[in-house]
């Protein structure tokens, strides 16, 4: 298992024969090349990286090409990083991605426009009142991240969901401070021989040494520092890239140390003990959910990390349509890793399940391979999404299965050598379990009113209130009386809560208690000073409320 970490996990990476045919192509833009390559990485979200090494060596600043790579220019960072690779006249997808260069996804599930936009104004409130809607309406979070979290939306909804929001709150400066500090050389050069193998064909990883590759860079040195006993694990480039599509490298980072310490904890500790148990777990799992899969599996005697450790420590991103990635991502911020049991017992389900399936796989070669080059039908979108939430599998399933085979570990081989923190099952146990202080999340306005700005839809200051009943009451004795000759002023307390005043209650000075029914008749004159101290108020509320509400006007 310790050649997994640092050097290849599972099915990620290919050779230096793919590396230098796809280096070929682009130099000489080979669109029939272009047609072999995706026939070969068919079923995957983006074509296996190369596995040569790189050139890259040192610290961030190397990244770029060196003098010897001025007959390829078309691979250095200059520009754009599609064009600066000779892709400017390629079209790319929705996803980023370079048209051609994905596997066969089958129709992708287009969501209607209206649908779209309706959701993306609930998930607006939602994030503008997170903790509330965290609190009270955790059901209805967890259905919407179901349906799908908007496109425009998504980076900043798992910021919220995984904590990493909080963590970057709690630490302000720290990825700076992290991303100044040299690094430990050791891990240095595996990260830098592991960039370009990371979605080679998405725009932003496209160019060596580009923008992306240098955050991935930055986020990825940044935990070596962070957790320098933890280290760099291969798996955690994808899971590091996928981020950075969605949001900047600081809060990537975040959103990491978030993934390895809460959601997977010890999946990327120097044995690999974590995803070995999770494997037990799986394969126990697939006796209730398929004892036909489960049967063959034990008959060819095949290790589940032969075919689930990529699945797991990647969280599907190697392994999946990019839609059917980013949907299962959606559901795995927001309910934990048991999204991540679900889809693999449901692909191992609908691809060993059943007898005539098993026809082909005769022994183990022939299972793993079915298992490597999984139907596009049961990895699509629609289907996979509906599977996986249909499948009883519960977070108690899982913790009672990882109790046994933690028994049988300590049995059998002894106590584990890692000890990880708990796992926390998404996003409502980790905002229970968050230690310390835990600030409330505010939403940062992104457009600010000048002070004597009117609210939008406002025609003038508010009215002041009403008076009360009692109030009247009094001044129609007091006028009947022959004391009062003019209507009572409102009191001050009440104008300065119509007007917004943010003033505690202590700060109005009290009234004599004698006096207090003569009070408008007696009352002198207010000073200018505190008309001015109001308006003040006034108008800082009136700024603050359409801060809040302003929040992300921009998609």
């Amino acid at each position: 298992m310790d050649a997994a970490r640092g050097r290849g996990v599972g099915g990620v990476g290919g050779g230096p024969e793919a590396e230098a045919a796809e280096v070929a192509e682009v130099a000489a833009g080979a669109e029939a090349a272009g047609a072999a390559r995706m026939a070969k990485s068919r079923g995957e979200n983006g074509p296996r990286a190369p596995a040569a090494e790189g050139s890259l060596s040192g610290t961030r600043e190397s990244l770029a090409p060196g003098p010897d790579a001025a007959a390829a220019d078309e691979l250095s960072s200059l520009g754009s990083d599609s064009e600066a690779n000779g892709f400017a006249e390629r079209r790319i997808d929705k996803f980023g991605f370079i048209v051609g260069s994905q596997g066969a996804e089958g129709a992708l599930e287009e969501v209607p426009l209206e649908v779209l936009r309706q959701r993306e104004s609930k998930w607006l409130d939602m994030l503008n009142n997170w903790d509330k809607w965290m609190a009270k309406k955790h059901k209805k979070i967890r259905l919407r991240c179901q349906k799908g979290i908007p496109p425009s939306l998504r980076g900043r909804a798992w910021q919220y969901l995984s904590g990493g929001k909080v963590k970057l709150q709690q630490n302000p400066g720290k990825f700076d401070e992290l991303d100044m500090s040299p690094g430990d050389p050791k891990w240095l050069d595996v990260i830098e021989r592991d960039l370009h193998r990371q979605f080679p064909f998405h725009e932003m990883f496209v160019s060596r040494g580009g923008h992306g590759q240098q955050d991935l860079f930055r986020v990825l040195k940044a935990y070596t520092l962070y957790r320098p006993e933890e280290g760099y694990c291969q798996a955690q480039a994808p899971i590091a890239a996928v981020l950075l599509m969605h949001m900047p490298a600081e809060q990537a980072f975040w959103c990491l140390v978030q993934i390895c310490e809460k959601y997977l904890p010890g999946y990327y500790s120097e044995k690999l003990e974590a995803i070995q148990l999770d494997g037990e777990i799986l394969f126990s799992l697939l006796q209730k959910v398929s004892p036909v899969a489960h049967k063959h599996l034990s008959r060819q005697k095949i290790d589940p990390l032969l075919y689930m450790t990529e699945w797991f420590m990647c969280a599907f991103a190697r392994t999946l349509p990019w839609s059917s990635v980013l949907r299962v991502w959606d559901m795995f911020f927001c309910e934990g890793v048991k999204i991540i049991f679900r889809v693999g017992l449901v692909l191992l389900k609908h691809a060993l399940g059943s007898p005539d399936k098993l026809k082909a796989c005769q022994g183990q070669y022939e299972t793993i391979e079915q298992l490597r080059s999984l139907s596009p039908k049961i990895m699509q979108e629609a289907f996979l999404v509906q599977e996986v939430v249909e499948l009883p599998v519960t977070e108690r399933q899982i913790e009672r299965e990882h109790l046994i085979q933690l028994r049988r570990w300590q049995e059998t081989r002894g106590e584990l050598q890692c000890c990880s923190p708990p796992r926390l099952h998404g996003a409502k146990a980790i905002l229970e379990a968050e230690p310390g202080p835990r600030p409330t999340l505010q939403p940062s306005p992104s457009i600010r009113l000048p002070p004597d700005a009117p609210l939008p839809g406002s025609k003038g200051k508010p009215k002041p209130p009403k008076q009360s009943q009692k109030e009247k009451e009094q001044w129609k004795q007091a006028k009947a009386s022959g004391q009062l000759d003019k209507p009572p002023v409102p009191s001050q307390a009440k104008v300065a809560a119509a007007a917004g005043d943010a003033c505690p209650p202590q700060d109005v000075p009290p009234k004599d208690p004698a006096h207090q029914d003569s009070a408008p008749q007696d009352s002198a004159p207010q000073d200018p000073a505190h008309h001015h101290s109001q308006d003040s108020a006034h108008h800082h509320s009136q700024e603050s409320l359409t801060s809040q509400e302003s929040e992300d006007t921009y998609l």
